[in-house]
């Protein structure tokens, strides 16, 4: 009588123990890669099988060897040049990185958005030869070189990744373990990956967590490495501004946005765009429901503002204008954590500063409301309402 198991989900099987784990993947690689069974998919996390399966369409064999060959030199040196700005953003990061995994035996590795090394932080045993390969500046770790990795999987599925053992298609790859997790410029493009790897170590799934906080400091980084006229930092109400987790948008003296962080991206959908479409950046006109001036006015006085959204919600928010510390005061921090009269004294404020910019843009119409609403981006009712004055 046969007996037919049922595949546990990849979180589950990584919860397992060591040994049940590994030979959970061999079962899996030897259905899927040796007898091209149908169902070998089941055995494994989809995002493994398609990175598998692309390999074998490759014509790749599991057996063969991988060379892990550097780019050339002249290709070296454009690739340094284009990445410049991601290096000097990852930089602290990946200084952090190194002290976190000094007893782990796993290091960083930061690449381009090809897969091609571009620094490489934390314990690296030089004298471990499959070690030195992967952490040389210059060489390709991509899909298409070295068959599946965190490396190749993150940067094709664009989404955060664990790796263990013989879950790489190569068997010269089966002795890393690694996490990977994609890096979003401030355009929202994908510029590379953050990778954690050990060799021939206990499988750490919990370093997927580091790497993914890592990746959002460096995002961060590079979104304030743009030049601006005024930096927002965001986030929902109740929550202390001035950390990682807040959504950063760059604005331009006339209010176009510049750059802005994945956090943005997630809290203001209009900053959002297909992979592969390229748009012109929005104006925060079409992102908040007030004249983009108004932020410019409230960065003057360095206070936490309540900043609604076209959808009817609402985000606080602190304008800081370039120049300026990118972090908050701490008048600026007490006032997000704890809504008090300091913060409705501020509401207060920003609700000042908007009526006289309306009125100052109603005198300079000569008093021509649908012109200024026109320029504001408010409803002339808006421009009625908040100056008391009655409709023709």
């Amino acid at each position: 009588m046969g007996m037919t198991m049922q595949p546990l989900a990849h979180g589950q099987d990584a919860a397992r123990t060591p040994l049940a784990r590994l030979e959970g993947i061999t079962r899996a690689r030897q259905r899927m890669l040796v007898e091209r069974a149908a169902d070998a998919g089941s055995l494994i996390a989809p995002w493994i099988a398609r990175s598998w399966q692309r390999c074998l369409a490759l014509g790749h064999a599991p057996q063969q060897r991988v060379g892990f060959d550097p780019l050339p030199a002249a290709a070296m040196r454009r690739a340094r040049e284009r990445n410049r700005l991601l290096t000097q953003a990852a930089r602290g990061t990946l200084h952090s990185l190194g002290r976190a995994l000094a007893d782990t035996r796993y290091f960083a590795i930061l690449t381009n958005a090809d897969g091609v090394v571009v620094d490489v932080s934390g314990p690296i045993d030089r004298s471990d030869r499959r070690a030195d390969l992967i952490t040389r500046v210059g060489v390709d770790l991509s899909e298409h070189c070295v068959g599946t990795t965190a490396i190749g999987a993150a940067l094709t599925d664009l989404q955060p990744v664990w790796l263990h053992r013989g879950e790489h298609f190569f068997v010269d790859t089966s002795v890393y373990s690694c996490a990977g997790v994609p890096l979003f410029g401030p355009t929202g493009s994908c510029v590379g990956m953050l990778d954690l790897t050990g060799v021939e170590v206990a499988e750490r799934p919990e370093l997927l967590h580091l790497a993914q906080q890592s990746a959002r400091s460096i995002e961060n980084a590079m979104t304030l490495q743009v030049a601006h006229a005024l930096l927002l930092r965001l986030n929902w109400p109740g929550h202390a501004l001035g950390g990682d987790t807040d959504a950063l948008v760059a604005l331009d003296a006339d209010g176009q946005v510049v750059a802005c962080n994945r956090a943005a991206r997630d809290m203001v959908p209009q900053l959002q765009h297909p992979a592969g479409v390229h748009l012109p950046p929005p104006h925060a006109g079409e992102l908040f429901a007030l004249p983009f001036q108004m932020l410019f006015d409230a960065g003057a006085h360095g206070n936490t503002i309540d900043l609604p959204l076209w959808s009817g919600l609402h985000l606080q928010a602190l304008a800081v204008p370039a120049g300026q510390s990118a972090m908050p005061t701490p008048a600026g921090l007490r006032m997000s954590a704890a809504p008090s009269a300091a913060t409705g004294a501020g509401q207060r404020r920003l609700r000042d500063i908007e009526t006289a910019l309306i009125r100052r843009t109603v005198e300079e119409t000569r008093g021509n409301v649908a012109e200024a609403a026109a320029r504001l981006g408010v409803s002339r009712a808006t421009v009625y309402r908040r100056l008391g004055m009655r409709r023709a």
